[in-house]
């Protein structure tokens, strides 16, 4: 059993001990809070009381709590603590930004106070953007790891600045807001710009409203963007410096254009260059000279006139307010060549020019810088048949040619060089006459026949029924090739509708004059068969004589026919010159006979009737005679 003064000094030790003091650290400063039992949960009137009755003191004194090392505290003591708590202490949440103070840097990390039970700690290296860093700055952290195995807070500043970086682009995105970036460096298409720590797209197009011809220069710089497009699956943003002037340079194209007229002169930059014209720079809006508006003389490309970013004057020549669009010209701040070409000159005098365009149809020849001619192709040879510009000249090609026509009011010139040189046709009754023999170049075909050359401008036309005597030509290409030597016999010639006939097969006599007597309509021939046709068939008397045989007129004297390969003897029974057609027969060859017979019987019979009455059994027998005769029998 314990007695009262072992108790009492029990007792006396317990609240020494509930004396000591208690520290709390804050991230902002440091708290320091005395321990409650200690300082605050006895005042001096319960310690007077504890003193004066301290046997109730230690029948109501809870054991328990002393033993398991708790101390009593009121409930407004602990309302109070709480309090104090909730003033002082941030609630570290993982996933909140708060905002800490700078207290100390280090030679590796930045010691940062977040109003926390301690300070945290941040690399230095998530400052690498931000050289200027220093003690009493405040940073924006994340909660990246309460206690570490030392127990130490680390903090982000990193994943801090990502979580208000995509706060901050998506208010700039749905506000419109202007937001700056530092252009990090090039990609395809394009730059990587550092916004509020994000990279953002910024594509080439929207770097300016001008085309950009060096990237690199940009690289390294802080700009104004607007933020034009997010995309929140894939985490990407695309920024646009374009679109902060583009408002501004509308408002800018209209009043200028609200105060041109045509045929003011301007000075403008040469802005781009393409293969159909130059855009020119106003100053905020831009027009349009077209290729060929830029010199009185052709050109191929602009690039021979101007060059990127030339200053020049250009004069207005029509523009459209509705859509912007200014059409400027460059040429007509010069006279016209044409004001300035001599009067002298006239039809009929002669001029040289270098060849600058050739078309299918003819070749354009500048004559004076931005006067140019027209040779027709008809024109370059006195020759009638088709022929290409190409055949005659070459793009740079000095040439001389005669004015044909000329009209200064409209500028159109057009030349001739084959009046240079004498007209062939002037002579050609004494060179080429009716009937003359002469040799030419096959140059092309119509279906109706040949075309020959048979010099420089001199053209003649073969009918294809005046290749060949004995073929039947359905295309002159069957007969002949382009390119081919012919001889020629003149036909017919029309010097003033300069035509010439001309003729093949005359060159030989028409066989067919021959043919017309030896193969007459009853002659006859003996020929085999040469092939067996539909309606007939068809034998070879020589190489031009092809005959036809009806199909009636095979039939042999036992009634068969004749087949391909057999040899018989065949009557011609039609032969036309003009149409080359020629029909034989062999059936005709034993009914003449079989009529001759008849004619013979009946001839002889009448002579017997004369000399002495004829009985019928005398012209019964002759009758059978000549049966038997057909038959074979005797």
């Amino acid at each position: 059993m314990i007695s009262g003064e072992t108790q009492d000094t029990n007792l006396k030790s317990v609240m020494a001990e509930e004396t000591k003091n208690k520290e709390v650290q804050d991230n902002t400063e440091n708290v320091e809070v005395q321990d409650v039992a200690g300082m605050d949960s006895q005042s001096q009137p319960e310690q007077e009381n504890q003193q004066e009755n301290p046997e109730k003191f230690l029948e109501e004194f809870n054991w328990h709590n002393y033993e398991e090392g708790i101390d009593p505290i009121d409930d407004e003591k602990l309302e109070e603590f709480e309090k104090l708590v909730a003033e002082n202490f941030v609630d570290t949440l993982d996933d909140e930004v708060v905002t800490g103070k700078v207290i100390n840097i280090t030679d590796r990390d930045a010691i940062i106070d977040i109003n926390a039970k301690s300070e945290g700690v941040i690399s230095l290296n998530e400052f690498r953007y931000n050289p200027d860093l220093k003690e009493g700055d405040d940073v924006e952290v994340l909660i990246d790891v309460r206690e570490d195995a030392t127990g130490q807070l680390i903090l982000s500043h990193r994943k801090a600045r990502v979580i208000k970086a995509w706060e901050r682009v998506n208010t700039a995105h749905d506000e419109s807001l202007v937001v700056n970036g530092f252009i990090k460096c090039r990609t395809k298409g394009g730059m990587i710009v550092d916004v509020f720590g994000i990279e953002a797209f910024l594509p080439g197009s929207q770097i300016d409203v001008k085309p950009i011809r060096d990237y690199d220069a940009y690289v390294g710089k802080n700009m104004e963007f607007k933020v034009v497009k997010i995309n929140h699956e894939f985490k990407n943003v695309v920024v646009s410096h374009k679109a902060l002037i583009e408002a501004d340079i509308e408002e800018q194209k209209k009043e200028i254009i609200g105060q041109l007229e045509k045929g003011q002169v301007l000075e403008g930059t040469v802005k781009n260059i393409t293969s159909y014209g130059v855009f020119v720079d106003l100053g905020g809006v831009d027009g349009l000279v077209h290729i060929t508006d830029l010199s009185w003389s052709r050109i191929n490309h602009p690039n021979e006139i101007v060059e990127l970013d030339q200053k020049l004057n250009v004069v207005i020549l029509d523009f459209d307010e509705s859509k912007s669009r200014i059409q400027l010209g460059l040429k007509q701040l010069s006279q016209h060549p044409w004001d300035a070409l001599s009067e002298d000159l006239k039809v009929g005098d002669n001029v040289k020019g270098k060849v600058v365009v050739i078309a299918d149809y003819g070749a354009f020849i500048e004559v004076a810088e931005g006067v140019e001619g027209l040779i027709h192709v008809s024109e370059m040879s006195w020759s009638t048949h088709l022929r290409s510009a190409q055949d005659f000249v070459n793009v740079g090609d000095e040439v001389e040619a005669q004015i044909l026509t000329l009209d200064r009011d409209d500028r159109k010139m057009s030349l001739g060089i084959k009046q240079l040189s004498q007209d062939p046709w002037t002579d050609i009754t004494s060179k080429y006459p009716v009937g003359s023999k002469h040799k030419g170049i096959v140059r092309n075909f119509t279906n109706f026949g040949v075309f020959v050359e048979l010099e420089e401008g001199i053209d003649g036309l073969i009918y294809i029924s005046d290749l060949s005597w004995t073929k039947k030509i359905k295309h002159p290409s069957e007969f002949t090739n382009v390119g081919d030597e012919l001889e020629v016999v003149v036909l017919e010639l029309d010097v003033e509708g300069r035509k010439l006939s001309l003729g093949h097969k005359q060159i030989e006599d028409n066989p067919w004059d021959k043919y017309e007597k030896d193969f007459g309509v009853g002659s006859k021939h003996t020929a085999e068969i040469t092939e067996i046709v539909d309606k007939g068939a068809t034998i070879d008397f020589n190489e031009d004589i092809t005959a036809f045989i009806p199909q009636r007129h095979l039939e042999k004297e036992d009634g068969s026919k004749l087949k391909k390969g057999e040899e018989a003897e065949f009557q011609i029974i039609e032969f036309n010159k003009e149409f080359k057609r020629v029909v034989a027969s062999h059936m005709v060859i034993h009914k003449e006979e079989e009529q001759k017979i008849v004619k013979q019987a009946a001839k002889k019979s009448a002579t017997q009737n004369k000399d002495n009455a004829t009985t019928i059994g005398d012209v019964n027998a002759d009758l059978q005679a000549l049966k038997d005769k057909m038959e074979g029998k005797k």
